[in-house]
């Protein structure tokens, strides 16, 4: 077995995909919907408004599908974890019932697609096991199979899992399905261009001038007016009032792709305990299973030395199968809403032509595909039944309230703690290929020394709400603890709410 992971995250999905190049905007242009974000919701969502017959343009700051998307395990599944148990007792059974109901709707939508357009996307029906071996959580379980048959989901409990790894109990939601989302996604924006859309890479957004025709303004000063602005930039790129960094955090998980020894039997799989353990199987090029193995979850800048996350999933798989090699490495960040429900619709209530779509809690495929059925009906002033379970503006239960209080008085603390921490590292103490938080002329500083002895030096203070980042070691980014943002190690933004980068500082 291979004893070295890759330096830096390559995503399986990424390297094995073949996403046409598109051109950037260089002028100013008009357009009945613009739509920002290029990941699942994005495309998917002008690729629908396209087939509804509107003139839209698709914007995309970096470069198509290498963003979040790129970046997950492509389970396409309504089972999220022990969701609606949760749901059923706080939210109530019409909720709990619409939420499982909208991602089962986005599961058939990209199975009916793919078959209308003969996709070639490693497509194939699963099932999607939740399991435990843990005695605590057998209790939990039991409690989300009664939900489940209080809401009429077919599903089965069995005592154990095809897969080889311990396991007590197990709920298996049936018809699931995975793909390589890259694959499915290229072929459904060659559909869009096709039906007329315009796609803009390496255009970033950067604010909306709201009105009856709403502009969006990018970072080179164009324009695109038009009728409607639709946000699918994760993180929104235009907040509009909705005050959003407050009412999400962002989550880091990782994911290591491995070639084993053994077979890998059909089948998804999700631990319900701690540390979680995502696994599934990639059907490759050359034929060979490539076993993706996912967790180690965290808040985003405030977990442990990152590059532990690895080693962690490398120990675990090593002790759970033959493991020849160390194929992938790759992280996402993904954003949790407080009710755990994303938030999908006009950005505010007051709004009528700018909508967003967010918060997917790591279940993208399937709601960011809800998003997009939501966002084109609401475009196309038809009714949908999902409106008021996603709307942004919907009204929270106080419980969801007061944990968004305990998530805004963490941020509060990082802030403070990042001010009045001691700093004693300098520059000449950095060895080749490390990061680290550095004291620079007094202040606090983060550096950089890549492989050939080049040095990066940036202003740690984060451009969003003045947060003082952290070095992730396994990524080789700048880390905010409070809201999520992240820079690459020469401060240029790699995801917001941050729309301007580090200040590069002199030395």
């Amino acid at each position: 077995m291979t004893n070295t992971i890759p330096k830096f995250p390559e995503s399986y999905w990424t390297e094995s995909a073949n996403v046409n190049q598109y051109p950037v905007l260089e002028e100013s242009i008009a357009t009945d919907v613009a739509v920002v974000g290029g990941g699942i919701s994005g495309i998917t969502t002008a690729y629908l408004l396209a087939q509804a017959g509107l003139k839209v343009a698709l914007l995309e700051a970096g470069k198509l599908l290498h963003g979040t998307t790129g970046h997950t395990t492509a389970k396409i599944t309504a089972q999220h974890n022990l969701i609606y148990d949760e749901l059923l007792n706080k939210q109530g059974s019409e909720t709990a019932k619409l939420y499982y109901q909208a991602n089962h709707d986005a599961l058939q939508f990209i199975k009916q697609t793919i078959e209308k357009h003969q996709i070639e996307c490693g497509f194939s029906v699963q099932d999607a096991y939740l399991y435990t071996n843990s005695d605590e959580y057998i209790s939990k379980l039991d409690k989300e199979m009664a939900a489940y048959e209080k809401l009429g989901i077919h599903a089965t409990y069995v005592d154990r899992i095809p897969l080889q790894v311990a396991s007590k109990a197990a709920i298996v939601m049936h018809k699931q399905a995975q793909f390589h989302p890259l694959q499915y996604l290229s072929a459904l924006a060659e559909k869009f261009v096709e039906a007329g859309g315009f796609i803009y890479e390496q255009t970033t957004a950067i604010d909306v001038e709201e009105g009856p025709l709403p502009e969006v303004i990018t970072s080179k000063g164009h324009r695109i007016k038009c009728k409607h602005v639709v946000s699918c930039t994760h993180f929104p790129f235009y907040d509009g009032h909705g005050f959003y960094f407050a009412r999400m955090h962002a989550d880091r998980s990782y994911v290591l792709g491995i070639h084993v020894e053994e077979a890998i039997p059909e089948g998804m799989y999700l631990s319900a305990e701690d540390p979680k353990r995502s696994i599934r199987y990639v059907e490759t090029a050359e034929s060979a299973k490539l076993l993706l193995i996912g967790g180690q979850s965290h808040k985003t800048g405030q977990g442990v030395c990152t590059i532990n996350h690895y080693e962690e999933l490398k120990r675990y798989a090593v002790k759970q199968f033959q493991v020849k090699d160390i194929a992938y490495r790759w992280s996402a960040q993904d954003l949790v809403t407080g009710d755990k429900i994303p938030y999908i619709g006009r950005i505010t209530s007051s709004s009528t032509n700018v909508y967003i779509a967010t918060g997917y809690h790591k279940w993208g495929m399937t709601n960011g595909t809800a998003a997009a059925l939501l966002i084109r009906d609401l475009i196309t002033e038809k009714e949908n039944a999902y409106e008021p379970l996603f709307s942004p503006s919907r009204s929270m239960s106080l419980g969801t309230v007061a944990k968004l209080v305990m998530d805004n008085a963490d941020v509060a603390k990082h802030l403070v703690a990042g001010k009045i921490e001691m700093v004693h590292k300098r520059l000449e103490d950095l060895a080749a290929d490390e990061g680290s938080v550095v004291r620079f002329h007094g202040k606090r500083a983060g550096a950089y020394k890549d492989v050939n002895g080049n040095l990066f030096l940036v202003d740690t203070t984060c451009t969003h709400m003045g947060c003082e980042v952290e070095w992730n070691n396994g990524d080789r980014t700048w880390d905010c603890p409070c809201h999520g943002s992240r820079f690459a190690f020469n401060g240029d933004v790699v995801e917001g709410p941050a729309e301007e980068p580090l200040k590069v500082l002199d030395f």
